[in-house]
């Protein structure tokens, strides 16, 4: 190999390590946690949610729900953040009403998560206890850096005979 060809081979050489070298130590970004630890922040607010809701907790919702969110259940209209939030604060709390979620699928793409899952709501009614079983959509997004609910849907899935 010729002197220049040499030089231009190493040089080639030395750019290539430098680029490889800078590619593979280029730090994190730490406001991205890993997709496994993102999947639990998302599944612990779901169940800071659902405790918010049994507790009647308003102040809670706010927090969990974000300013543009919307809920829907089955082809009823819609509820915006407000009206979601007193349909669920109204009412004395029930002892006896519990809620469960179970099957739950997380998708995790950058800022945005959607959870599908079955929701299993348990209380009395008219004296009687009454359990109904729902599927149910949300999509949560990370606003500011942390996971908020930004729309529901839910509809009541046909019980097995």
């Amino acid at each position: 190999m010729n002197q220049k060809r040499a030089e231009k081979f190493y040089c080639l050489m030395l750019a290539g390590c430098m680029a490889a070298s800078s590619v593979a130590q280029a730090p994190k970004n730490p406001r991205t946690p890993p997709p496994t630890d993102t999947k639990q922040q998302v599944l612990n607010l779901e169940d800071e949610w659902v405790t918010a809701e049994y507790n009647r907790d308003a102040a809670a919702l706010r927090r969990i729900l974000d300013d543009k969110f919307v809920a829907s259940f089955g082809a009823e209209k819609p509820y915006d953040k407000e009206a979601f939030i007193k349909l669920i604060v109204s009412g004395d709390v029930d002892p006896t009403e519990s809620q469960t979620l179970t099957d739950r699928i997380v998708i995790i793409d950058h800022d945005t998560a959607v959870v599908v899952g079955i929701d299993t709501e348990r209380r009395t009614r008219n004296g009687a206890m009454h359990m109904a079983v729902y599927r149910y959509t949300v999509t949560y997004i990370r606003r500011d850096g942390r996971w908020v609910a930004l729309a529901e849907h839910l509809v009541e899935a046909p019980q097995t005979k």
